[in-house]
């Protein structure tokens, strides 16, 4: 896993040459959003307990079959491992917001998931809505504007909001 900064300075030294003014607006943006990159990380952290009960919640409600008599949510062990897997990806989207890069969700999380819930019988379906859940609770979260750095935060929601849909396509 690269930060930006590491996959930005590697890439230019695997090409031999030196960082040029886009890749430099960039990083210095990056650095201007700093402060509001980790606000909404602070704020999804706190949170995340109350995202992901809430977002099962709501999918259970919607998908009830899932929680009924042969459910991949029924019994409270198949229940537990679906709200230990929703926590897992909503921990590594944190990862990749305040990294600002993918790369850790994509390594440690994502690649192979999709087989492995093939392989179990987990319906992707219900886990991307989920996933989608839990985008819509963060966002809403992490975009409150009280207490927290003040500033135009619609590009880092909407990084947020695609590394939610990374992991939802990555399961469906």
């Amino acid at each position: 896993m690269f930060d930006a900064f590491t996959k930005v300075v590697s890439q230019a030294d695997t090409r031999g040459e030196y960082l040029n003014s886009g890749q430099l607006d960039a990083l210095i943006s990056m650095v201007k959003e700093g402060n509001k990159r980790i606000d909404t990380v602070n704020r999804i952290t706190g949170n995340a307990s109350s995202i992901v009960a809430n977002a099962a919640r709501s999918l259970f409600a919607e998908q009830p079959q899932l929680i009924a008599p042969g459910g991949n949510a029924y019994t409270n062990r198949r229940m537990a491992a679906c709200l230990r897997d929703m926590e897992i990806i909503l921990r590594y989207v944190t990862y990749a917001m305040f990294a600002g890069d993918a790369s850790v969700l994509d390594d440690r999380c994502l690649n192979g998931l999709r087989e492995t819930y093939l392989a179990l019988g987990v319906p992707g379906a219900s886990v991307a809505a989920g996933v989608q859940k839990m985008k819509e609770a963060a966002i809403g979260i992490a975009n409150d504007r009280s207490g927290i750095t003040q500033g135009d935060c619609s590009a880092l929601m909407s990084e947020l909001a695609s590394y939610f849909d990374r992991a939802a396509a990555a399961v469906s």
